[in-house]
């Protein structure tokens, strides 16, 4: 966990009230109910002049949104830069969660173990992690994908446009179409320029 020291001073209700949308604060960085011993940056979701109540709701830079009650001690509240403060401990950078799909030709365990074994290679064994692993055979064939109104003349060759040429099948899953458009899924046929040579 990449983190900083930050000097910073816990605000009230009152002072929260103050702040717009520019001001950046520092809230609990807790996450999915798992409680972390330090903050994350975060901005009020609307100027705080808007909320009643005492509570106010805040995003954190990961795109977590949350409630804070200021004024309530039993809460970590709401902190902002200030060097005449405490010192508090913040996170610092966020990081990418990719959520990958790999087509493996004719993939099997070893294969994907050697994959995986490359990737926490590359970027640490304690980064990589497997969350969910589907293995699904798939013909090993390549298509070309087309998109055509989808409302009009069927099979018309002339409203048609070229989506992808020379893609697997299991790509497709992961592609929509534009609006108002279908795809259309023919098995992929080589160009072959004809043109005469001199």
């Amino acid at each position: 966990m990449n983190t900083e020291k930050v000097t910073a001073r816990r605000l009230t209700a009152e002072q929260v009230s103050e702040l717009g949308l520019q001001d950046g604060i520092f809230v609990s960085a807790e996450m999915d109910d798992l409680p972390l011993d330090c903050f994350a940056p975060a901005f009020l979701t609307e100027p705080g002049k808007n909320f009643e109540g005492g509570s106010f709701a805040v995003r954190t830079i990961f795109g977590k949104e949350i409630h804070v009650l200021p004024d309530n001690v039993e809460e970590r509240g709401i902190w902002i830069a200030d060097k005449t403060g405490e010192e508090v401990e913040v996170l610092k950078s966020a990081g990418v969660l990719l959520n990958l799909a790999l087509f493996v030709p004719d993939g099997n365990r070893d294969s994907l173990d050697a994959l995986y074994g490359a990737a926490r290679d590359a970027f640490g064994a304690g980064i990589v992690q497997r969350w969910s692993e589907e293995a699904v055979a798939v013909p090993d064939v390549k298509i070309d994908l087309y998109e055509e109104p989808a409302r009009g003349r069927k099979n018309n060759p002339q409203s048609r446009d070229r989506r992808a040429l020379d893609i697997y099948p299991t790509r497709v899953r992961f592609l929509e179409p534009s609006d108002g458009w279908k795809f259309v899924v023919e098995p992929h046929k080589e160009v072959v320029d004809d043109t005469p040579t001199i």
